[in-house]
């Protein structure tokens, strides 16, 4: 089923003068999803594979639908924010087949943490073989929040890893811990030599920036080649981050939101604090984020060199204009639908897919009608 929701694309960080009225295109490819968190594309007959909370991965193929759930998934922790999470593929996938999940796992007194793995996915692409651990998030703190666990490959075939602080806000400024983190690895999960921590007896040599606290999306700018993360403030201060290497986001010391509560973060000091990194863009009133796609194709020129953000509390799809590190909101889309969505990657058709999070949860095709479409679209 497709629709068309008319909008208005605007270009420029600062314009407010319509140069374009477009219509925005949502096809329903999917329903009866438990939840689905992530989506990742196979290089051949425009597969997909999808994770559910509820712990299935499962591919979808156009003309084919819905698989029954891949077999050799690891058994997963499936508490308020835990569960089967993020899914990408090794960026040597068509000759190793290696799928890379994370998921939550809990210790026998029951506090539960991230952990990340990878196995090969049979050519029927029915069983994932092998499953090995990789890393997993020590010491173990959550009770089923905060657990962020996204994850994204670079340029130059490093796994990037987004563990949350797990509830313990502390913990995201301890470098002996994974807690509130974001990480860097080999492909093989060993820690690269020039990690900014390596060799320091009292840091943890997975860290590569610190002062997180609950990455919910991370992605690879594929024009400047940097990796960009978003992450849930409090009650409001979400932001976007670009992750430097030994650097400091400030969490809990510096934030833009405030305790559920509504008093101050007892912790924090301020928006900005000497030491700690200021985010590209936040929003002082929390749409609560989660995925997070660059566009950059032809397909739609409107939206190239855009970003795109997922939004639970506000069920909208955030598009953002990007100049450099500039970055600035323009619209938000999808939220005539009333539903929270997780995820948007951009698919290898210039299209963007979106899954939204709910129990009967959606797998959505979404793009630009008439003039607003390249020719070749």
């Amino acid at each position: 089923m497709k629709r068309l929701i008319p909008t208005l694309l605007l270009s420029g960080l600062l314009t407010s003068l319509p140069l374009l009225a477009a219509e925005v295109t949502v096809e329903q490819l999917q329903d009866k999803l438990d939840h689905p968190w992530s989506v990742a594309f196979l290089p051949e007959s425009q597969t997909l594979l999808i994770t559910e909370r509820s712990g299935q991965l499962r591919s979808w193929q156009p003309g084919k639908g819905l698989s029954d759930p891949i077999q050799g998934v690891p058994e997963v922790w499936t508490q308020r924010q835990g569960g089967l999470l993020d899914v990408v593929l090794a960026p040597d996938f068509a000759q190793s087949r290696r799928v890379w999940l994370s998921y939550t796992l809990a210790d026998a007194n029951g506090n539960a943490g991230g952990v990340v793995g990878y196995g090969q996915l049979s050519a029927d692409n029915r069983q994932l073989q092998n499953f090995k651990e990789v890393l997993r998030q020590t010491p173990a703190l959550s009770s089923g929040a905060n657990i962020g666990t996204r994850l994204a490959f670079d340029r130059d075939g490093y796994l990037w890893i987004g563990f949350g602080d797990n509830f313990h806000s502390s913990s995201a400024q301890n470098l002996d811990q994974l807690s509130g983190k974001i990480i860097r690895l080999n492909q093989d999960g060993s820690v690269p030599k020039d990690n900014p921590f390596v060799g320091r007896a009292d840091a943890r040599p997975e860290i590569w920036a610190y002062g997180i606290r609950n990455p919910q999306g991370l992605a690879l700018n594929p024009w400047s080649g940097a990796m960009w993360e978003t992450e849930h403030g409090p009650r409001g201060g979400d932001e976007v981050n670009l992750p430097e290497k030994g650097k400091n986001y400030g969490w809990p010391l510096a934030t833009w939101g405030i305790d559920y509560s509504g008093a101050k973060v007892p912790e924090s000091k301020g928006g900005e604090v000497p030491g700690t990194v200021q985010p590209l863009f936040y929003w002082k009133v929390s749409p609560a984020v989660s995925g997070m796609a660059f566009y950059h194709s032809t397909r739609f020129p409107q939206w190239d060199k855009s970003l795109f953000v997922a939004a639970l509390k506000d069920k909208s799809l955030i598009h953002l204009s990007v100049q450099g590190d500039k970055v600035q909101e323009k619209e938000r889309l999808l939220k005539d639908r009333g539903e929270r969505i997780r995820d948007v990657r951009q698919g290898p058709d210039g299209y963007l897919y979106v899954l939204t999070d709910e129990a009967d949860g959606k797998l959505l095709k979404v793009g630009l009608s008439g003039d607003a479409a390249a020719s070749q679209g």
